[in-house]
């Protein structure tokens, strides 16, 4: 019983941290490989912006118009949905986008 235990740790182990950890990687992999000018990405610093160049090493992020940063290709961590941007549908009375009050 004691032997089919320590044979049942390993395996648990595997399937609750490595397994996960590598879809993880395998996705990023995946999310790199894809990247193509003009999307809307955050980098792994949390800056946002818009692909212009991408390149084997480095792309060009647009992050202001006329403003571009060179990173690092493996410094994206995730692509942003093509939802409204963050001034899309802004009430010019309310800036902050606060809840009216009753």
């Amino acid at each position: 019983m004691e032997l089919i235990i320590f044979l049942l740790i390993p395996l648990a182990m595997w399937f609750l941290l490595l397994r996960p950890q590598q879809a993880r990687v395998r996705a990023q992999r995946e999310l790199l490989s894809t990247l193509a000018a003009g999307e809307r990405v955050v980098t792994a610093g949390g800056i946002v912006g818009t692909l212009r160049v991408v390149g084997d090493q480095e792309v060009a992020l647009e992050v202001s118009p006329g403003v571009e940063l060179q990173v690092l290709r493996g410094a994206i961590s995730r692509r942003l949905d093509d939802g409204p941007g963050p001034d899309a549908a802004q009430d010019p009375a309310d800036p902050h986008g606060a809840e009216p009050t009753s």
